[in-house]
């Protein structure tokens, strides 16, 4: 059965199968299934997530362990392509479909083996147990496609087209700059794991929300994409 994570009595953004991880970091096989709305750091990336569902008040669950801050992640070289040191992003900047945003929350990974999501339907959020944009492999940003007022951070992220630039600042002050390769829509239970999560032998990034039909019982039906690289900084 699906979960969907709901903000203002519309289920939206990115639903229970919107994203499926799998992380290879420190050696550790990382599994994540659904997403769920909270900025608390993230398990760190070593440890398996619990597949169980937790559902019911917040408060009483138990803290979570701190994430692995980028600056703490190895800079491997890269033989493909420009590759950065780890450093937090803390904005997004789009400008063919005006993603402008200002802030960008750290999302981990919940008790219930999910992928937490930003309350603010205007925040991006950045996976922090994977590499921080510029690093080598996939960074992954995530934010939603709507609200219950109207379109959110990622409403137009489907329109995005090949070379379209997108622009991450990051903590230590520099801009990273990505070319889109390709935008994809996947069934939610035909959501390509590896493609999206697996190593890489450049610095890329993900962006990714819901999208495709949404069904009043079960959500939005799909996910959208996009795939790109680093080109400079």
């Amino acid at each position: 059965m699906h979960k969907h994570w709901e903000q203002g009595g519309r289920r939206g953004a990115i639903s229970a199968a919107a994203v499926a991880v799998l992380l290879l970091v420190a050696g550790a096989v990382v599994i994540v299934i659904g997403v769920r709305g909270s900025t608390e750091p993230s398990p760190a990336a070593s440890t398996m997530p619990s597949a169980t569902s937790t559902q019911g008040d917040s408060a009483s669950k138990p803290k979570k362990p701190r994430g692995v801050a980028a600056r703490e992640l190895p800079t491997p070289r890269s033989d493909f392509g420009l590759v950065l040191p780890g450093s937090s992003p803390v904005a997004l900047t789009i400008p063919s479909i005006e993603v402008n945003a200002n802030k960008i929350v750290d999302l981990g990974v919940a008790e219930d083996g999910s992928i937490e999501v930003p309350e603010d339907a205007s925040a991006p959020g950045w996976f922090t147990p994977g590499p921080a944009p510029g690093q080598l492999g996939p960074a992954v940003i995530a934010g939603h496609v709507d609200s219950e007022s109207g379109p959110a951070v990622f409403h137009r992220l489907g329109d995005l087209g090949q070379g379209d630039r997108v622009k991450v600042t990051r903590r230590d002050g520099s801009v990273a700059t990505f070319a889109v390769d390709r935008v994809e829509s996947y069934k939610k239970n035909a959501f390509p794991t590896r493609a999206v999560y697996g190593t890489t032998n450049r610095a890329e990034l993900r962006l990714i929300t819901c999208g495709g039909r949404y069904d009043s019982e079960t959500g939005y039906l799909s996910n959208t994409v996009a795939f790109a690289h680093l080109v400079n900084a």
